[in-house]
């Protein structure tokens, strides 16, 4: 009677070990179960045979790093563009989550000439953007960064591309936007600030006014980016591409439409800066000096090509650098004269105080 019971009492420990193992392996792959019916929301394989003469072509340079839960939502948004030729080229820094199975998956819908998988440099987001930025093997006409949690409107490389094409193909030019914020669930939550002041060397010694992933650019500033190359020191892929096209005379250019939803979300490397919360952060961190250490990368950064600037930047590099160096009274009139400022009133009395306790 005891083996009957210890039988029974075995088979049941089974089933539940198996009921356990099952329910186990259904909650890690129920993620990618979600994914896998997103269907592409367009057929890539028809543009690809599609007649399009003279159609620039846009290098889509994505990194992702633990993308899984908004990676598709970004993929669709660039496949709807109304601007048709892209392609993209992902690098990934490491992800052990499904981003690397979702690129896959999407890759055998478009096929390879429409979306390419590459290892990044597992060093950050800004190496992995500064890699792909470098890679000699990626030809287009123009180049877009992309994050992998946002999603663009369908007017964005064609907003983009219509002004890059109003700049000479020899001069370094730089597109950027204003952004709509949204939550985790694409719920609207405001809008980055707008800036009026036209973008400028002095203004990106000590601001970057467009996100990386609003920033479409030429072939020259490509180049130029390149000619630096991806191991310079600069804080942020978008903040350098800003002060080095700027540097060099390059055209800037900041449209006030919002071209992308930027998400809000937990996971977010920098966010938009815009509830209290978010602006006693930063806050923070100038008082503690970290916003000085980022100027001071930065201007070690900008010194590796400083014969490439023109003589009036350099000038102006020369006085913020020289004005950061003296004491209060000098230091204050050094950055007044160097016309080095932030886009708006409360951002100018920012560094102002940063400049009073020598943070700046």
């Amino acid at each position: 009677m005891a083996s009957i019971h210890e039988s029974k009492r075995d088979t049941a420990v089974g089933i539940r070990r198996t009921r356990t193992h099952r329910g186990t392996v259904a909650e890690l792959l129920s993620p990618w179960e979600e994914f896998r019916q997103v269907i592409p929301l367009v057929s890539l394989k028809s543009l690809l045979h599609r007649p399009n003469p003279a159609m620039p072509k846009v290098a889509v340079l994505m990194c992702t790093m633990q993308g899984q839960h908004f990676l598709a939502q970004q993929l669709n948004s660039i496949a709807t563009q109304t601007h048709p030729s892209w392609a993209i080229w992902a690098s990934d820094d490491g992800s052990d989550d499904h981003t690397h199975a979702i690129l896959e998956y999407y890759q055998s819908h478009w096929g390879e000439e429409r979306i390419s998988i590459h290892d990044g440099p597992a060093e950050g987001s800004t190496a992995n953007f500064l890699s792909l930025t470098c890679r000699a093997d990626i030809d287009a006409d123009y180049f877009a960064y992309a994050d992998q949690d946002d999603i663009w409107e369908a007017d964005k490389l064609e907003r983009a591309v219509a002004w890059l094409q109003t700049v000479p193909s020899d001069q370094p030019a730089l597109y950027g936007s204003r952004t709509l914020l949204v939550d985790a669930r694409n719920q609207h939550l405001g809008y980055s600030p707008l800036f009026e002041e036209a973008p400028s060397f002095r203004n990106s010694l000590v601001q970057s006014i467009a996100g990386g992933n609003t920033m479409v650019f030429n072939r020259a500033a490509r180049d130029l980016l390149r000619s630096a190359g991806e191991s310079i020191e600069a804080i942020t892929h978008d903040w350098w591409a800003y002060m080095l096209v700027a540097g060099v005379g390059g055209s800037v250019h900041y449209d006030p439409y919002p071209t992308v939803r930027y998400r809000q979300h937990a996971s977010n490397q920098f966010g938009a800066n815009i509830n209290p919360v978010a602006q006693y952060h930063r806050a923070r961190l100038l008082l503690q000096g970290r916003f000085r250490g980022w100027i001071d990368a930065n201007l070690r950064a900008l010194e590796r090509v400083r014969d490439r600037m023109t003589p009036e930047n350099q000038l102006v590099l020369d006085e913020f650098i020289e004005a950061r160096r003296r004491w209060l009274g000098p230091r204050l009139v050094g950055l007044w004269r160097s016309g080095v400022r932030r886009q708006t009133l409360l951002g100018n009395i920012g560094i102002t105080l940063a400049a009073l306790i020598n943070r700046l």
